[in-house]
This record gives C-alpha cells, structure tokens and sequence, in this order.
C-alpha cells in the first residue's frame, strides 16, 4: 500500500489548519503530508501506524508527527459508527516547519524546538503528565482566535521540546535525511550504508570509508549515534523491508533478499526484532 500525499490548505486568515475529527470523519489512509502534525486523540482505541511503528492508541493520547513521515490511524468501529454524541473524537493542528523554525530558530533559547522539530521525523508520543497538559490547551485550540491559536501551537511545542516526557517511535532512519549538522565522518559511513545496505556489507567495509579499524569505528559510530552500527544496518534494513511491505506487492521471500538477508529466518527474526511483529503480521495491518 503506497502512502498518499495529502494536502492541506489552512484558511486564508490562519497560517495553519487546525480542525475537530468526530466518528466518520477520523477515518483515513496510509498517508504523509509536508505540514507537521499534533494530534490528541480525545475520545478513541485503535492501532496507529507511524513510520515503521504499529502500536495501539487511547483516548488521551497526544502525537507529534513529522513532514512527510507516512501515517494512519485505525479506529475501531464503536468510535466510527455510534450515533450523534457518542462517537470518538479527535483534534488535529497541521503547521509547516517554518512556523516555529522562521521566527525562533535563532534565539538560543529555542535549541530544546529545534531539536524536538528534528526529532518528530521519526513521530513523537507524549507521556505522562506532559501529555495531560498538551492535551487540555489543544481541548480550546479550535475555539481561539488566529492570533492566539499560534501564541498556543508555540506553547505546546515549547511545553513538549522542555519537559523531554515523550518516546520515539518509528525507526531513526526509516526517512532518514543527513542533517547539515551531522559531521562529515558521520555522513561519509551513513551515505555509504544506505548506497550499500541491501547488499553484503561488513563492519570492515563500513570502517573503511572513513579510514578507521573496526575497533575504533565501533567505538566511534556508537558514541555519534547512541547505537551500535549493526543496529544502525539492521534498523535501515527493516525500515526499507517496512516500505516494501507497504508500497508494494512482492513476497516476503523476495523483500528478505532486496534488503540484504541471505537466509529468510534470519529476516523474519532481525523483523520481529526491531518492529515486533513478523512480516506477515506487519503487512496484515495494511490491508
């Protein structure tokens, strides 16, 4: 199933959209869009699919999602058909990246936005006490004036990016873009990976690039990244085995191959690993 492309246009008084979803209209398809989105679901179950992510979701739940990261959400039925006043309910604010990015990108005190509006790529949850927070100034975010709607976005946000009460959730490179700010070495071996991954690729070919033994390439790639490389190879992987799953048609035998496995056991297990399901699972969910 290929992700659509969805557009989005904010009234011409409002420099984003923000909109109330109730019983039917929460339904949509595997999807991205190039706006960021915050979403609270206030009264809803089901399974969201985020990324390379596939977990259930509830009613408080708070998400941020990133530009262009594909996404769907399947509520259960009782949420979509119940009558007037009992179905599920969301809030949803689409926002493009230069919103927060063009005004408050340069003050200092906006490190903390700046690297949550990076992390969203991979989509963000919200937890704790943060979410709660997050969750009732989105409750009269549609009922505020434009002025005060932004003032709001930028709170949440400035809110999410200094509390750190929040998990990651889909893989870090599942749409992985090298960021001007990693340094070069970095970008030498990622590049190289993602040219290279769906073939043998060894850790001594990795080290290579950027002139290192294995030993010290290890201790470097983990010490940049927070993760071992083979962890790295084996998310970006899973992550293109994802894509494929979704965006096309072909067996799981032939996705096990196209993303450098010799052995399809080993695939299905290294899958399981990183997503927690098996391929046949995860595709079950796209159908």
């Amino acid at each position: 199933m290929k992700a659509v492309l969805k557009k989005v246009s904010p009234p011409p008084e409002t420099s984003f959209t923000v909109r109330k979803d109730v019983g039917e209209n929460m339904r949509n398809s595997w999807h991205y869009h190039p706006e960021l989105e915050l979403l609270y679901i206030k009264k809803s179950a089901g399974t969201w699919l985020i990324g390379d992510y596939i977990g259930p979701f509830h009613s408080g739940d708070v998400v941020l999602i990133g530009a262009n990261l594909p996404h769907s959400f399947r509520h259960e039925d009782t949420f979509i058909r119940t009558q007037k006043g009992q179905s599920g309910e969301a809030i949803v604010a689409l926002f493009k990246q230069d919103i927060p990015d063009s005004t408050l990108a340069a003050l200092p005190e906006m490190r903390k936005l700046t690297h949550l509006l990076s992390l969203s790529r991979q989509g963000i949850k919200l937890e704790g006490n943060t979410a709660r927070k997050v969750a009732v100034m989105m409750e009269d975010l549609p009922e505020l004036s434009p002025g005060n709607r932004l003032l709001t976005l930028l709170q949440i946000l400035y809110l999410i990016a200094e509390s750190g009460d929040y998990t990651l959730l889909s893989t870090q490179y599942f749409n992985y873009t090298p960021s001007h700010n990693d340094n070069h070495r970095l970008k030498t071996v990622i590049a190289y990976t993602h040219k290279h991954f769906r073939g043998k690729l060894s850790l001594e070919e990795a080290a290579e690039q950027i002139h290192m033994t294995v030993t010290s390439f290890c201790r470097y790639f983990k010490m940049e990244t927070g993760k071992t490389y083979v962890r790295f190879l084996t998310e970006l992987r899973i992550g293109y085995a994802c894509q494929l799953l979704m965006d096309t048609d072909k067996n799981i035998t032939e996705i096990c191959y196209e993303c450098g496995y010799n052995t399809l056991s080993h695939f299905i297990n290294m899958f399981k690993l990183i997503t927690g399901k098996r391929p046949v699972e995860y595709k079950k969910h796209f159908k």
